[in-house]
């Protein structure tokens, strides 16, 4: 199961793309959170128009198709930066030293090359459903309202690349140790144990305290 992570940072290159790609990471999984906020709205209009107009809110459905690929997919980056995803900590966490690199470097790497693959595959569903001599570019819409599809097909590809490009830092963070033996690896999610957990909620706590 996923566990807390922390990611190290210094003045090496790798750390300065990991902390600009983090930002972009943030931006991305802002918008997703957007989403979920946004689909609460439309749920509320949607029922009180149900309920007390007799009008519930045109293509509901549509708008939540729409926003499928926001919520699902535009975050997946930002966590797997944080370590969140969801992993075999019990057995990762027994590793330690170029063990444990070799370890995430390899599953990494296999990360990767299914990354490329389903970006392909996504823009490639993508190409299919845009079209620049189409009404709205689209050769293909949703069943109510006739929103065009194209653009909810096209985070998909989007949100992966970005995930490609964290996987990339990532192999080169585990490489980099690997090669080195670094105890304190910068810019890949370094799992944290039970006692560093309750001491970082502690300090965290008592800083809010002050």
């Amino acid at each position: 199961m996923a566990g807390a992570a922390s990611v190290l940072s210094d003045d090496s290159a790798l750390s300065r793309l990991d902390r600009a790609l983090l930002r972009l990471e943030r931006a991305f999984a802002l918008l997703s959170g957007l989403a979920v906020f946004g689909l609460m709205v439309l749920a509320v209009v949607s029922v009180g128009g149900r309920n007390f107009l007799d009008r519930p809110l045109p293509g509901y459905v549509d708008w939540i198709e729409q926003a499928m690929p926001l919520i699902a997919f535009m975050g997946v980056s930002y966590v797997k930066r944080e370590g969140g995803h969801i992993r075999m900590d019990i057995v990762v966490g027994a590793l330690r030293g170029r063990v444990l690199y070799a370890v995430e470097l390899l599953t990494t790497l296999l990360v990767l090359a299914l990354m490329v693959l389903l970006v392909w595959g996504s823009w490639a569903h993508f190409d299919r459903s845009f079209d620049w001599n189409a009404p709205l570019w689209s050769r293909d819409s949703s069943m109510d309202i006739a929103l065009p599809i194209w653009p909810a097909k096209l985070l998909v590809p989007v949100a992966f690349s970005v995930l490609c490009l964290r996987l990339c830092l990532q192999v080169w963070g585990f490489g980099r140790a690997l090669v080195t033996g670094t105890s304190q690896p910068v810019a890949v999610p370094l799992v944290l144990d039970v006692a560093t957990q309750a001491q970082m909620e502690a300090e965290h706590l008592s800083g809010h305290d002050e």
